[in-house]
């Protein structure tokens, strides 16, 4: 079995389309998502649109959390925007309050059982949501996240791709969709094939400009919400 697995989308729908037609070119048969749908970006009904032709599993991002603060919380919902723009309160208020519930009640972390594999899906790290565990995480992070004896744990949150094998358990962030941090331009993700248990890390390319317009248009002083899809 074939496992597209994307995270940190972050409502650039854009990106989404360019990293689904990979993934299905390339065979995958259900994805695997990370959480941060929304956040940032301004398309957050339309990244649902697309998730939804899929049978996935997915799990609550710290965006998610902040969501459903701010849905009750106009005080929070400005902080928010004041630190990472306007792509929340874009969600609250395209979103049907179906999705906003949906959303908001995301598990974390969600244990799964396919083709085979033990697999443990997470945001931030399996007991924390919020955590960062980078590529140069130190080795004691690295044995905590694989202390479930799992054959696949996926992590996403700091928007940097990277893979670790600690034992039987391969470790595997895909990166950011809608937000790489890493100086490499386009959408990143990864393929799981749960027969062999090879992961690929991937990127894709795809049209900028209408992201980067629209963020500027919303957003003008975060500039870093257009500058960081282009830099390198």
């Amino acid at each position: 079995m074939l496992l597209g697995l994307i995270g940190d989308v972050h409502g650039n729908d854009v990106a989404l389309a360019a990293v689904l037609a990979a993934a299905r070119a390339a065979g995958a048969e259900a994805l695997l998502v990370t959480g941060d749908l929304v956040g940032y970006y301004h398309r957050p009904a339309a990244v649902l649109d697309l998730l939804d032709a899929w049978p996935y599993h997915v799990v609550r991002g710290n965006h998610e959390d902040m969501l459903a603060r701010s849905r009750t919380d106009a005080t929070a919902l400005s902080a928010v925007e004041r630190k990472y723009g306007s792509g929340l309160r874009t969600a609250l208020g395209e979103l049907a309050p179906a999705q906003l519930d949906r959303l908001c009640g995301l598990p974390h972390p969600l244990e799964l059982d396919l083709g085979g594999r033990r697999i443990l899906l997470c945001h931030g790290a399996p007991w924390d949501n919020d955590c960062y565990v980078y590529p140069d995480a130190a080795a004691d992070i690295l044995q905590r996240c694989a202390a479930g004896g799992h054959d696949l744990v996926v992590l996403g949150h700091t928007h940097y791709a990277m893979m670790h094998r600690i034992g039987a358990t391969t470790i595997v962030n895909p990166g950011s969709v809608g937000q790489p941090r890493d100086r490499q331009p386009g959408a990143a993700w990864a393929l799981y094939d749960t027969t062999t248990g090879d992961v690929s890390l991937r990127r894709e390319a795809y049209s900028l400009e209408p992201v980067i317009a629209q963020a500027r248009a919303r957003d003008p002083a975060l500039p870093y919400l257009a500058n960081v899809l282009t830099r390198t």
